[in-house]
């Protein structure tokens, strides 16, 4: 038997487009000589479709289009994913269905449930063969469980062919790639078939003849992640219809691979990079930013703020406050921490929103994971954009991904090595100053596992203190050994670092990452849809206020 497995981009909410994109890869398969062709699950709808799933009519036409999959089933079986109203309860089913010559039937069926986060393609037992199909609509990279797909060939001595839906999906705030790609697994577990990520084909495998085992390709981790992030910055500014980007460049590491990044998949022609210096801004930090402009090849502007800066300051603290509550004479007094949100704002809301809307582009926000688990970033400032590309990142990928840029995407040195050494900083303080050694508040070697273990593994203060007292917290964690006693010669040091990120995390954060831009997702674990979170504040249980106090005795 021949069987066709095919890699379609999925339009969701477009069940006439995946329709007729089906009916030419059908002519394809047959074309090809294929007996089978298979398609990922929800081939026909799509997944993520927010209220879509509660109109009816939707669902009717859904069924509609698959009469029209049952016609173009003309000599060939086609099973294929769509979705129906539940049978026996409200909702929604996942349903496979098989088609040929004009006859459809339901061959597999699982609640919907909305998620997409979890692996879990329909299977389908092909009768007198020995094959399992699988169709699979999960993104990436929550979604491939190539060890279930391995363990299930094995246990049930049958080959597997797998497909997974491909294209750009998202729930509002967070946005998902999905990779499309076909797998195969022979009786043994062994994969025998991988086709490209991100790529429409149709791929024929021949049961009678099954290929030998597929040998893994060793890669830098960060490889897929790259993928996916240039896979779905292109889809998601075609989507927009949106050609051209705006990025704020600042000498640091976020920025030069966001611009990096965007000029890979977009093209250096389509990006404008600003440098927006204050008086904070070292020339180490400009003398990079401008070197990574020249090395992208792209138009880039300086644009100084420190005028504007003050003069919002003088506006403000000159201004009077009137009403009756007033007093008189009364005027704001503007702190060292206002002045450095204003430079953030002035920045976002004035340079690179103004700049986007002459040049008829987008402009970026290019916030790391840490960042945004914390809050370390001013709202309506540099939290503003129409996407984070970087947002589920951790900082030590962000260096991955910059180094990754460098010397397999590039092959050549695109990120100067200089931002890729310089501590990170904001720069918005004389405190900050890089040429001093002086950064952000984050230690990123240890608190990006920290921050790791509250967003991604759910792990409270209770168990993080544990795990301190046993002096085990560095390998549970997963950073280097050592960093917490150089961080925090004593407990309470330890305590009092703990307590200050969870309740931002808990806190302020919350309300920022609620406004914050559409991210892209890669951990499975990414900031709103992956992520919900409800604005509670912390909380000390009882177990943590317990070992808080015997520590802090010692």
């Amino acid at each position: 038997m021949k069987i066709a497995l095919i890699s379609m981009e999925v339009v969701p909410g477009r069940p006439d487009r995946n329709a007729a994109t089906m009916r030419g890869k059908i002519a394809e398969a047959k074309a090809a000589g294929a007996d089978l062709a298979l398609f990922p699950a929800l081939s026909l709808s799509g997944l993520f479709l927010g209220g879509v799933w509660k109109q009816p009519a939707f669902l009717r036409d859904c069924a509609a289009y698959a009469e029209e999959i049952a016609a173009a089933a003309d000599g060939i079986t086609v099973i294929f994913g769509n979705a129906a109203e539940a049978e026996r309860c409200t909702g929604v089913r996942r349903t496979l269905m098989e088609a040929r010559d004009g006859v459809l039937r339901e061959v597999a069926q699982t609640p919907l449930h909305g998620t997409g986060n979890t692996f879990a393609p329909l299977l389908y037992e092909l009768p007198n063969e020995n094959i399992i199909l699988a169709a699979d609509a999960s993104p990436y990279p929550i979604c491939f469980g190539a060890k279930y797909l391995a363990r299930t060939a094995m246990q049930q001595h049958k080959t597997i062919c797998y497909i997974n839906t491909l294209g750009l999906q998202d729930k509002g705030k967070t946005v998902y790639a999905f990779p499309g790609r076909a797998y195969a697994f022979n009786e043994k577990g062994e994969r025998i078939l991988m086709s490209p990520a991100y790529t429409e084909n149709v791929t024929i495998l021949d049961t009678n003849q099954l290929p030998t085992k597929v040998d893994f390709v060793a890669e830098p981790i960060i490889a897929p992640t790259h993928r996916m992030l240039r896979y779905a910055v292109q889809k998601f500014l075609a989507r927009i219809r949106m050609e051209r980007v705006v990025i704020g460049i600042s000498g640091g590491i976020d920025s030069a691979v966001a611009a990096a990044l965007y000029v890979d998949a977009i093209g250096a022609e389509n990006v404008l990079l600003v440098n927006m210096p204050s008086r904070f801004n070292s020339a180490t930090t400009k003398g990079l930013a401008a070197q990574l402009a020249d090395n992208l090849g792209c138009r880039h502007m300086i644009v100084p703020i420190e005028e504007s800066v003050a003069h919002t300051v003088t506006q403000l603290t000159e201004i009077p406050i009137m009403g009756k509550p007033a007093v008189e004479g009364e005027h704001l007094t503007i702190s060292s921490f206002v002045r450095e949100n204003i430079q953030a704002r002035d920045r976002s809301g004035r340079v690179l929103s103004t700049v986007a809307a002459a040049w008829g582009a987008g402009f970026t926000c290019n916030a790391n994971k840490a960042e945004s688990t914390v809050g370390y970033a001013t709202l309506y400032g540099d939290q503003a954009g129409f996407l984070s590309a970087l947002a589920d990142l951790w900082k030590y990928q962000v260096y991955d991904l910059a180094r990754y840029l460098n010397d397999s995407v590039y092959g050549r040195e695109v990120v100067p090595q200089g931002i890729i050494d310089i501590v990170p900083s904001a720069e918005l303080s004389d405190a900050q100053n890089v040429d001093e050694g002086k950064g952000d508040p984050i230690r990123y070697l240890y608190h990006d596992y920290l921050f790791r273990a509250f967003a991604e593994n759910n792990e409270t203060p209770e168990e993080i203190l544990e795990y301190y007292a046993k002096n085990a917290l560095e390998a549970h964690i997963g950073c280097k050994k050592g960093l917490v006693a150089e961080y925090f010669p004593t407990a309470a040091d330890f305590i009092a670092d703990l307590e200050r990120w969870w309740g931002l995390y808990t806190g302020m954060a919350v309300a920022k990452r609620i406004q914050s831009p559409p991210l892209l997702s890669v951990s499975g674990r990414a900031y709103g849809s992956d992520h919900p979170e409800s604005q509670i504040g912390s909380y000390e249980t009882i177990r943590y206020r317990a070992l808080k106090e015997k520590l802090l005795q010692k």
